[in-house]
C-alpha cells in the first residue's frame, strides 16, 4: 500500500511539474485535468479553421480532419456539430467530453474554455492598405508577367517537377509554387485549394515570429545579445532565467523546461502541445517555466521559445502605443504585398504563431523572397544587414546542426536533393517554404495534414527535378 501511495504521489508531482497551471489554479478557467479534453479542443479548433478560415468544403475537411492531437482517438468522436450562423464547431468524444472553437473574425478560430462561450479579449478587424491585387503586378500584387521564362530554365524539367509534387493522390498536396529571381515560374493547386485560400501553415509561423523580432532589432527596439526583456524573469534577484538572451530564444536554446516527449522530459501531456490546446494564456505559461539547462547549451525544438518571443513582440508593440493585433499587417504584410494572413490567438488575444497561422502559397513565397534578399524589399531594408546569414547559420547549441534561428537549415545535408545553403520555414503536415540562395529560388509546398507521409516522397522528387531545371551554373554570378 505504501508503494502504491508513493507511486501516486510521484505521478502527481510529475504532472504538476509538466502542467503546473492544472493544479495551481493560477489561471482562471484553466481546463480540468483531462488531456483528452485538451486534445479534443485542439481538433475542434483545426476543424473550425478549415471551415471558416480556409473555407474548405465541409465533407472534404471532415474526411481529412487532422489526427495531430487525437491520434487513434479520432475514431472515438461521437458527435460533430457545425453552427454556420455562429461560425462555431463542437466536437464530442466518446459521449463524454464536448469542446468547441469559434471564429473571431480576423483573429481566426479560438478555443473556448470549458463553461465559457466567449474570449478574454476584444477582437479587432485587420485591414490592408494595399490596392486591388488583381490590378497590381507581382510581387506587390497578383498580376504575373506574360513574357517567356528565362532561357536558362529547363521548362520540361520544371513541368516534371510540378507534376511530381502532385503525383500521389494520397499526398493531398494543396499548393506548389516556385519563384526564381523573384518571379513565379511554376504554380499549381489541388484538393480544393486555390491561390487565395488561407491554408494551414503550422510551425512555418515561427518564421513570422522571427521576422517580427528582426524588424524590432532593425529599428533599435531590441538587440540580439541583450537579456530577453521578459518581466517574469527580472522580478527577483538572481533568477537564472535573466541570463536568457534574445538570440537564445531565436535559436531555441533558452534552456527552459518544456516537455515534448524527449528522454530528458518528465512523462505527461506535452507542454509543447498545451499552448495549442489548453485554452490558456500561452505567453504566461511559456514564460513562467523554470530553467532546465543553462542558456545556449542545449538546443531542442520547443514552443516555449517562439511563445516567449511572441510576448516580447507584444510588449514592445504595446509600449510604443501601437495596436498589437493589427501591427503585423501594417508593419510587415502590407510592405511585402500580403493583404491577408490569419494569425490566430489564444483566448487572451496572444498570437499563437508557434503554429496557429494560415496563409496562401503566394504569401509564403513573398516572405521567402524577403529572406532571399537579406531582408530588403524593393530597395527598402526591413531586417538587419546579414539577417539571412544569421538565421541560416546552425545554432551552436544544436548538436545536429539542423536548426538556425526560427528556421531549419540544411548544413548537414539532410535534404539530400537541395544545396547545403538551403534553409526553410517548416510546419507540421509538410507545410514547407525553402529558400535557396545559391539558386535564387523559393519553393513553397502546402497540403492537408493527413497526406504528409505520402506527400513527402513526391516533394523530394519534385526538388530533385527542380535542381535539374535550374542548374547552379545558370544562376548569374554563381559557379
Amino acid at each position: 500500500m505504501r508503494s502504491r501511495a508513493r507511486n501516486r504521489l510521484q505521478l502527481a508531482i510529475a504532472f504538476a511539474l509538466v502542467c503546473p497551471f492544472a493544479t495551481s489554479g493560477a489561471q482562471p478557467g484553466f481546463p480540468p485535468n483531462d488531456p483528452q479534453s485538451w486534445r479534443l479542443a485542439g481538433t475542434a479548433k483545426v476543424f473550425c479553421s478549415a471551415l471558416f478560415v480556409s473555407g474548405r468544403d465541409e465533407a472534404e475537411a471532415r474526411a481529412h480532419l487532422t489526427p495531430y492531437f487525437l491520434g487513434a482517438s479520432m475514431d472515438s468522436i461521437t458527435d460533430v456539430k457545425v453552427d454556420r450562423q455562429r461560425r462555431l464547431v463542437q466536437l464530442t468524444l466518446a459521449n463524454r467530453i464536448t469542446r468547441e472553437a469559434k471564429l473571431y473574425g480576423d483573429q481566426g478560430c479560438v478555443i473556448h474554455q470549458p463553461g465559457r462561450d466567449s474570449v478574454y479579449f476584444k477582437p479587432v478587424r485587420v485591414t490592408s492598405a494595399l490596392p486591388d491585387a488583381s490590378k497590381t503586378p507581382w510581387p506587390m500584387g497578383d498580376v504575373l508577367p506574360t513574357t517567356p521564362l528565362p532561357s536558362e530554365i529547363d521548362t520540361l524539367k520544371l513541368r516534371e517537377a510540378v507534376d511530381a509534387a502532385f503525383a500521389t493522390p494520397e499526398g493531398l498536396t494543396a499548393a506548389f509554387l516556385v519563384a526564381y529571381k523573384g518571379r513565379i515560374i511554376a504554380e499549381r493547386y489541388a484538393n480544393g485549394a486555390n491561390k487565395d485560400m488561407q491554408l494551414e501553415s503550422w510551425s512555418a509561423g515561427k518564421s513570422i515570429v522571427g521576422t517580427l523580432v528582426g524588424m524590432l532589432i532593425h529599428d533599435g527596439t531590441l538587440r540580439l545579445e541583450d537579456p530577453a526583456p521578459v518581466p517574469e524573469w527580472h522580478k527577483v534577484p538572481n533568477d537564472p532565467r535573466a541570463k536568457i538572451r534574445v538570440v537564445d530564444l531565436m535559436r531555441m536554446s533558452s534552456g527552459l523546461r518544456f516537455s515534448r516527449g524527449s528522454p530528458e522530459d518528465i512523462p505527461g501531456y506535452h507542454d509543447h502541445d498545451l499552448g495549442y490546446t489548453g485554452a490558456i494564456d500561452a505567453f504566461e505559461f511559456a514564460t513562467t517555466r523554470p530553467l532546465q539547462f543553462e542558456p545556449n547549451t542545449f538546443g531542442r525544438y520547443r514552443n516555449t521559445d517562439p511563445l516567449t518571443l511572441g510576448l516580447i513582440v507584444r510588449d514592445a508593440v504595446r509600449k510604443r502605443g501601437d495596436d498589437y493585433l493589427t501591427w503585423p499587417q501594417r508593419a510587415l504584410f502590407d510592405r511585402i504585398g500580403i493583404r491577408r494572413q490569419v494569425l490566430e490567438t489564444d483566448p487572451y488575444g496572444n498570437f499563437l504563431l508557434n503554429g496557429y497561422d494560415y496563409g496562401t502559397a503566394r504569401n509564403w513565397a513573398r516572405i521567402g523572397l524577403l529572406y532571399l534578399n537579406d531582408g530588403v524589399w524593393q530597395g527598402r531594408r526591413m531586417l538587419p544587414v546579414g539577417w539571412t546569414k544569421f538565421v541560416s547559420t546552425p545554432a551552436p547549441a544544436w548538436k545536429d546542426s539542423s536548426y538556425g534561428a526560427m528556421v531549419w537549415v540544411n548544413a548537414r545535408g539532410a535534404w539530400k536533393n537541395l544545396p547545403r545553403d538551403a534553409f526553410a520555414f517548416r510546419g507540421a503536415g509538410l507545410q514547407d517554404v525553402y529558400v535557396i540562395p545559391s539558386r535564387e529560388l523559393v519553393i513553397v509546398r502546402m497540403g492537408h495534414f493527413t497526406g504528409a507521409r505520402a506527400g513527402g516522397a513526391d516533394l523530394e522528387r519534385a526538388e530533385a527535378l527542380l535542381m535539374q531545371a535550374i542548374p547552379v551554373s545558370a544562376v548569374s554570378g554563381r559557379r
